[in-house]
């Protein structure tokens, strides 16, 4: 992945263009047992942050701490339980469906599984014309051909292409088809959902690279839903790190990779790949104990206590709020920040000697 393209950031950081509001997303599902009640199961649990115009904000987690649910809540493909998505000063979890469809325009998805997600009985131009002719009634079918001819260009498919269907496409040709689909309305913001994850390693930096252009030339604002670390690191100018639904840290990337606050963050970090082969053999993974708990039933206060190894009764008693570290900054810890490093150093010491005892 060395061939990837570095964000550099917007070019003017603009205002907030999103701004969701202590969202909360959960499901009814069955319990254990014949006679069983159904039980409440929180995927995204009280999430709030920004996207600021141009800019990629990184989303990561472990499987399922709820990554994609938050995206899809914030579409509301999935509809959310509690909190508010203000998108241009406009609350989308208060609009009709009429007006959602209408607001829909400019706001776009591309999915996980670039097979799945297209139609298997439609031709390339209908799925990319499908969006359009929602988005634009007013347009004839001779200027919505032009315009996925255009778009088709654009992410490198060829107009050839058009009639035919999505078996006969690779996975990355597919994943094409489905950016082109999700850029045809020309929208504003995008929701980038592990784009890549289901590509070769050679593919998937093809396709970064291509966001990364649409994202320059179009001026479009991106939430990239990732578990690769190393593409995050490389393309997102912020991250927010989920943990079972809740942020547990948010900050610009360089705090958060260099100098992460919050002991999940530090842990997950410690996974990432190092290019640099003298660095990597120094260095000690850090290896969580236990299962990430239930989110049908989690635990009383830090959700990440039951696995944290500088857990304190406190942990157990308060629910930690998103605290200050540094200018934009912040971390859910009763520790955060200098205190957490210090408290991590020494669990992560032994280690460390061991490696270097190696």
């Amino acid at each position: 992945m060395s061939d990837l393209a570095i964000s550099d950031g917007p070019a003017t950081p603009g205002a907030p263009l999103l701004d969701v509001q202590h969202l909360s997303t959960r499901f009814s599902v069955k319990g254990k047992g014949l006679f069983a009640k159904r039980q409440s199961l929180t995927a995204v649990d009280d999430v709030s942050f920004f996207v600021r115009e141009g800019e990629t904000l990184g989303i990561v987690g472990e499987s399922g701490c709820g990554k994609s649910t938050l995206g899809r809540s914030i579409l509301r493909l999935i509809e959310p339980s509690e909190g508010r998505v203000v998108w241009s000063g406009r609350s989308l979890t208060e609009l009709s469906p009429a007006e959602m469809r209408r607001a829909r325009r400019d706001l776009s998805i591309i999915f996980q599984d670039p097979i799945a997600s297209l139609d298997p009985r439609m031709t390339v131009g209908d799925i990319i014309d499908e969006p359009l002719r929602v988005a634009e009634p007013a347009m004839t079918k001779v200027e919505r051909r032009a315009r996925i001819q255009t778009v088709m260009g654009e992410v490198g498919l060829v107009p050839e292409m058009i009639n035919r269907y999505p078996h006969e496409f690779s996975g990355g040709q597919a994943q094409r088809i489905g950016i082109a689909r999700a850029i045809v309305t020309e929208p504003k913001l995008i929701v980038c959902d592990e784009p890549v994850s289901a590509l070769d390693v050679s593919i998937q930096a093809q396709i970064v690279n291509l966001l990364a252009d649409l994202r320059r030339r179009r001026g479009l604002t991106l939430i990239f839903i990732s578990h690769d670390l190393s593409v995050v690191r490389l393309v997102c100018d912020r991250i927010l790190v989920l943990y079972l639904g809740r942020v547990v840290e948010l900050g610009a990337r360089a705090d958060v990779f260099d100098r992460p606050a919050h002991p999940y963050a530090r842990a997950l970090l410690s996974a990432a790949p190092i290019p640099d082969p003298r660095i990597a053999r120094h260095r000690k993974r850090l290896v969580l104990a236990g299962d990430p708990p239930s989110p049908v039933n989690p635990p009383s206060g830090c959700a990440f206590r039951t696995r944290c190894p500088i857990a304190e009764p406190i942990c157990a008693s308060e629910r930690p709020a998103l605290r200050h570290v540094a200018a934009g900054h912040e971390a859910a810890c009763h520790f955060a920040g200098e205190e957490a490093a210090r408290r991590m150093r020494a669990v992560e010491a032994p280690a460390l000697a061991e490696v270097a005892a190696g």
